[in-house]
């Protein structure tokens, strides 16, 4: 896969840096430019060019720690438009096709990413 081809991203969000620092190690931005790539809102649920966290994510949720499952569940809502005011919209109409969620463990000891599609 393509980062382009990516509708959407769950990021695991313990603390505001591994956003940034996962969006570069997934691809979606050079090592060192994902506080640009953010900066420009291409993360926002309307009209960003890629949604990220689109349910506010871990740091507006509850306790991080806790965050993997919630990353899946909040995947699969978006894919089968079940999202309701948080919905993420492909060129304005179409539901998305492909997103991907990605947790880490530990001081970047652990991670997993998976990629849903429908």
């Amino acid at each position: 896969m393509r980062p382009e081809e990516i509708d959407f991203a769950e990021i695991y969000d313990a603390f505001t840096y591994m956003t940034l620092v996962t969006l570069e190690a997934l691809g979606f931005c050079a090592k060192g430019e994902g506080g640009a790539f953010v900066e420009k809102g291409r993360l926002a649920v309307r009209g960003g060019e890629l949604p990220v966290n689109t349910d506010g994510g871990g740091l507006s949720a509850q306790h991080p720690g806790m965050r993997g499952l919630f990353l899946l569940v909040e995947a699969v809502r978006q894919l089968r438009g079940e999202a309701g005011d948080r919905q993420v919209r492909v060129q304005g109409a179409e539901l998305p096709r492909i997103g991907v969620a990605s947790g880490t463990g530990g001081w970047f000891c652990t991670a997993g990413t998976v990629v849903l599609g429908r």
